[in-house]
């Protein structure tokens, strides 16, 4: 199904011109869950692997918790499907219970090497904003599904390669024999791209920019109401309505939340680099609701239906954050860069 975002419920460019010039194309990927091929732009779907080519694996270190352990993706989709049938009204019978019980005990913690998981694969007919190397025209995205690093998020490992030249296909695609967190395990989803138009995040803006901005957001939400979304908040009008869209995207602008905006370089040519790919825990917030397409808002408009409709690919970092992937723009092979927010 074709997902279309609502136009913009006010024209920034048309009341601050001098945006004109930062304005961006992202690709909204507007994940939903499905049967995705190894031909298909997908999150979590098949990889168009080559069966001759080596897996990547992940040396680690890797760890758990008795609160938190490993479990095996059999297992974490086994306990989405009782949890969906709970939030359905279908009682666990004493049999379903004691799976559930076995499940959340977990799975002893990989001590070698394990497979990483397949994030995503995007074919640059879909996501035309994509920068690819020569004739590459399929950006294929792993990562491992145990925390790395400071921001304790997964470590990710990019690959671009030509379609065409794929024709013995791996399959099935491997998975590691554990996962530190469920939420880590995306659910197969063909994406539906579309282009939008983005502008930087208000804490991006030159200082007195950023001070108009505000206070035409205020005049914006004079009339809301208490309780409403922007009683006492309506400065972020911009911010939540008229910059930068939730969800999986290509390009665009990077949202910023855990850390203010700061500039990423190129650690091989210096280049100050630009978002890539947003890792995205939802595809819109209950505050949030004028980013939901128009082919989901009935649905979206139900309370039972929100986590699951907003979170299709069943992946969520650090309680509902992003992971920002960062490219550089004078060479698409230049190594990458990661940042939770």
């Amino acid at each position: 199904m074709t997902r279309t975002t609502p136009p913009r419920p006010a024209d920034i460019a048309a009341a601050f011109p001098e945006l004109i010039p930062l304005a961006r194309t992202a690709t909204r990927l507007h994940p939903r869950p499905g049967s995705p091929s190894p031909r298909d732009s997908s999150v979590g779907g098949p990889l168009l692997w080559p069966a001759h080519e080596p897996w990547p694996h992940c040396d680690g270190p890797h760890w758990a918790s008795d609160l938190l352990p490993a479990r095996s993706p059999a297992d974490v989709r086994q306990l989405r499907r009782l949890e969906e049938a709970a939030r359905a009204g279908l009682p666990h019978t004493l049999q379903e219970q004691a799976e559930m019980a076995r499940i959340k005990a977990g799975h002893p913690t990989p001590t070698g090497p394990i497979a990483m998981l397949a994030l995503a694969q995007l074919y640059v007919h879909d996501v035309p904003v994509l920068r690819r190397p020569g004739e590459a025209d399929l950006l294929q995205v792993l990562w491992c599904p145990f925390d790395h690093g400071e921001q304790n998020m997964p470590r990710t490992e990019l690959l671009w390669r030509s379609s065409t030249e794929v024709t013995d296909v791996l399959t099935p695609t491997p998975e590691p024999d554990a996962v530190q967190y469920g939420d880590y395990l995306p659910e197969p989803c063909p994406v539906d791209s579309e282009q939008i138009v983005e502008y930087p995040a208000a804490a991006e803006l030159d200082e007195e920019l950023r001070r108009r901005v505000a206070e035409w957001s205020t005049r914006q939400t004079a009339g809301a109401g208490p309780g409403g979304l922007y009683d006492g908040a309506q400065e972020l009008f911009y911010d939540h309505e008229l910059s930068l869209a939730p969800g999986w995207k290509a390009g665009g602008w990077a949202p910023w939340s855990v850390t203010d905006p700061h500039p990423r370089y190129c650690t091989v040519c210096r280049s100050r680099m630009e978002p890539m790919l947003t890792v995205a825990s939802y595809e819109w917030q209950p505050d949030g609701p004028s980013w939901v397409p128009y082919e989901d808002r009935a649905a979206a408009a139900s309370p039972t239906v929100y986590p699951t409709l907003a979170n299709p690919t069943r992946i969520n970092l650090a309680g509902g954050y992003n992971q920002q992937i960062y490219s550089c723009p004078a060479s698409p092979e230049h190594p990458h860069a990661t940042l939770l927010q």
